[in-house]
């Protein structure tokens, strides 16, 4: 039954939220035999006395408090996709007043043992992990349903509540000892990474792009490829968003001498890193951060470092052919034309001629070589060969 799968500790998949417009008011409700359904069915929507008649049995049922039903109520509801009725639920709950004891409970419980003085145990009136994780659960679906809604800087000021209680508890970061399989730990990254896609969804870039540099600057333990796909998003966001957001002081400490002195500068940067997983298979190849960074370059007039960082690709990313030409437009950029010419003429070499011909390294090199006497008979014959042959 819906209801006992919601409560036996499944991991919940917030990607796969079903959008049915079916109300879990239309069905019937029971917990361990015990149902609701007095006859006929229910309205199509909640009201609050049906509300308070779900969450009287919910509790009383699973020995549940008035914020873990209202939670276990508003996830059952996010499921079906009903994102008006599970905000309705989720608003029931008082953050506000749980924040400082949600926070606690986390710094308290995760904990190691060795930190704790002789003798000293948890304190007893703790809230539970369990119910912690509850909580944060039903923030972070509140959070979803606003943006399901279009209501993009609710959600954002929502989802930046998690990362408060959460990073309150930790300050210097994930504590050792929280399991790969943590549900707690699981949900905070889910946050770190919805927060800064919120913000841009309403239009708040330098929101956005702080809260990718918190995501990235604390050790929060976030697997490589997640922790990629952030650096990524946070560079692309540096160069198209169209805004300048220096940083912050405790970051350029951070930094210290190589703190970047642009959003320019601070994407290439974080390129740099990524084309640096890439080539110790840290991460799978990614074609946006070759694109994101060959633009920052170009723009940068650093056609140099972006040649090298070509040749330091792992075979097969390009073929043989685009990996020569991408090199030779790199060099003639630079105005090393000889060393374009000679990149051009492995492509147009005798070994290359069962190949497919290049037409753009056949027009390239002609346009090289003319602009050099010495090379202009080899520029005439490579232009003849880039005629099409019915023009020939």
């Amino acid at each position: 039954m819906a209801m006992l799968c919601a409560c036996s500790g499944e991991q919940f998949q917030l990607e796969e939220a079903p959008q049915s417009p079916e109300s879990l008011a239309t069905r019937d409700f029971s917990v361990s035999g015990l149902s609701t359904r007095t006859g006929g069915d229910w309205e199509s929507r909640f009201d609050d006395s049906q509300v308070d008649d779900v969450e009287s049995t919910l509790k009383e049922t699973l020995s549940l408090n008035y914020e873990e039903a209202r939670a276990l109520l508003g996830r059952l509801e996010y499921q079906r996709g009903n994102f008006d009725a599970a905000l309705q639920v989720f608003q029931g709950i008082d953050i506000r007043g749980l924040r400082a004891k949600m926070a606690k409970a986390i710094a308290e419980r995760t904990r190691p043992r060795r930190a704790r003085s002789k003798g000293q145990h948890l304190q007893t009136n703790l809230m539970s992990m369990h119910s912690v994780t509850l909580i944060l659960e039903a923030m972070l679906l509140k959070s979803k349903s606003l943006e399901g809604l279009g209501r993009a800087r609710d959600a954002a000021i929502e989802c930046r509540n998690i990362l408060d209680i959460v990073e309150s508890a930790w300050p210097h970061g994930l504590p050792e000892g929280i399991g790969h399989d943590s549900k707690l730990k699981e949900m905070f990254h889910k946050a770190l990474e919805l927060l800064p896609k919120l913000w841009k969804q309403a239009g708040f870039l330098e929101e956005a792009i702080a809260a990718y540099r918190c995501a990235l600057v604390k050790p929060w333990n976030l697997d490589p490829q997640r922790c990629a796909i952030l650096q990524k998003d946070l560079a692309a966001t540096l160069l198209y968003g169209g805004v300048e957001v220096t940083l912050p002081p405790p970051l350029q400490l951070l930094w210290g001498s190589a703190a970047p002195t642009s959003n320019v500068e601070e994407a290439i940067i974080l390129l740099f890193i990524l084309m640096k997983k890439v080539a110790f298979l840290e991460i799978s190849w990614d074609p946006e951060i070759m694109d994101h960074l060959t633009y920052a370059l170009a723009v940068s007039e650093q056609y140099g470092i972006l040649a090298s960082h070509i040749e330091q690709l792992l075979p097969g990313i390009y073929s043989r052919a685009e990996r020569w030409y991408i090199l030779a437009l790199c060099y003639a950029a630079a105005g090393v034309d000889d060393v374009a010419i000679n990149i051009l003429r492995k492509t147009l070499g005798k070994s290359e001629k069962k190949h497919k011909p290049h037409l753009s390294t056949i027009l390239l090199g002609a346009k090289l070589c003319n602009k050099n006497p010495i090379h202009a008979h080899e520029g005439i014959h490579l232009r003849y060969e880039g005629i099409p042959i019915n023009q020939k």
